[in-house]
């Protein structure tokens, strides 16, 4: 599972270490050398884990998708987000104290008259 883009639809095998990665960023993380570049690219398609070759000089459209399963494995890549939040309670629930009921006074008389209210 790729941690740089979240929805890998493929692996690709590096040409410089023949190893599987889902993208360059897990590539560089891993290896002490840089990603070879090359014009044909070997990929395994994560939903039949069946591989292919792609030749990068002649792609088209139509090559956006498995030749096995037709799952369309070129699409726009989602990133983690970092995300400012506040954590609190569900400001939606009613924060009164369920032990009061309405209309019943918040102090006995008792303690009242010792506050002085």
């Amino acid at each position: 599972m790729c941690k740089h883009i979240l929805n890998a639809q493929v692996s690709i095998r590096a040409p410089c270490c023949q190893q599987w990665f889902d993208c360059p960023a897990c590539h560089a993380e891993k290896s002490d050398h840089t990603l070879r570049r090359t014009t044909e690219m070997v990929f395994v398609c994560k939903k039949c884990k069946k591989a292919f070759r792609k030749d990068m000089t002649v792609y088209e459209e139509s090559d956006e998708f498995c030749p096995h399963c037709d799952n369309h494995y070129v699409i726009d890549a989602k990133t983690p987000q970092q995300v400012v939040g506040v954590e609190s309670e569900d400001i939606r629930v009613d924060a009164r104290d369920e032990r009061v009921k309405p209309g019943q006074p918040m102090l006995d008389d008792d303690v009242a008259e010792l506050l002085g209210s």
